[in-house]
């Protein structure tokens, strides 16, 4: 029988170790966040029997088209994630491994999370709200818009919020929908001032989008790059960086003018 080396042995030794510390990995929680595309919500139409959009001080339209606003499911605060799963979801375009801060404050309860997250919608719902009237050049003292969404957190449906007021009031100023009767979709915050920010998730939101029969996405600018990664077919990217850019789009869009692209 040969002998066995020194060096032999001292990679044995170190070896163990190592795999003893793989195998930990394997099962110890991590911290992050698996996403997957999550559910969408017509805002022009009703939610859990609800309208999305109440208006009152002022006549409303009929629409056609959808706007859908676009959201991504991911594992809960709790949620204990391991390699095996992390691993399987940078490897699945179905789903998205996020560090758990991006999804979830630190530090913070489940709780305190919804609470957290109820509070930004409401606060994203003024701000949409406050935008759309005065792209529309109506008095909030007037018209009164009350927004609903059951089952929803957080600031990202501001632009689609907008949006789906002017169509309710306006249309798309010429007498048509703004949606031109296609179904579109997007994300993005918005404030007071019809500045559309960035949100994350966007890739898959574009999947979501596309499942629920989106055709049209509208992504703020800033997250071309990310919404273009894995882009489902038949979905087309319009990127935007204010709600009146958003609206001129839809517009050319309706017409057969330039719209702008990623």
């Amino acid at each position: 029988m040969p002998a066995v080396s020194p060096r032999s042995r001292l990679l044995a030794v170190c070896a163990l170790p190592v795999t003893a510390l793989f195998a930990v990995a394997a099962f110890a929680p991590l911290p992050f966040s698996i996403a997957q595309p999550g559910m969408t919500a017509d805002v022009l139409g009703s939610n859990k029997g609800k309208p999305v959009i109440t208006v009152s001080g002022a006549e409303t339209r009929k629409t056609t088209g959808q706007l859908r606003m676009t959201t991504i499911a991911a594992t809960g605060p709790d949620a204990q994630v391991g390699l095996g799963d992390v691993v399987d979801g940078w490897f699945d375009t179905d789903r998205e491994v996020l560090p758990r801060e991006a999804v979830y404050p630190v530090g913070e309860s489940t709780q305190q999370i919804e609470k957290h997250n109820v509070q930004e919608m409401r606060k994203s719902q003024g701000s949409a709200t406050d935008a759309a009237l005065r792209r529309l050049h109506r008095s909030p003292d007037d018209v009164k818009v009350t927004l609903r969404l059951a089952d929803v957190g957080g600031p990202s449906a501001g632009l689609l919020f907008s949006l789906g007021i002017i169509d309710k009031l306006d249309g798309d100023g010429r007498g048509g929908d703004l949606t031109g009767g296609r179904t579109i979709a997007g994300t993005g915050t918005i404030t007071e001032d019809g500045t559309v920010g960035a949100v994350g998730g966007v890739p898959l939101k574009t999947q979501a989008a596309r499942r629920d029969g989106a055709t049209v996405f509208l992504v703020p600018k800033a997250e071309c790059s990310d919404a273009k990664s894995g882009l489902p077919k038949g979905l087309r990217l319009i990127p935007v960086t204010t709600l009146d850019g958003a609206v001129d789009s839809l517009q050319a869009l309706n017409t057969g003018g330039r719209v702008p692209s990623c």
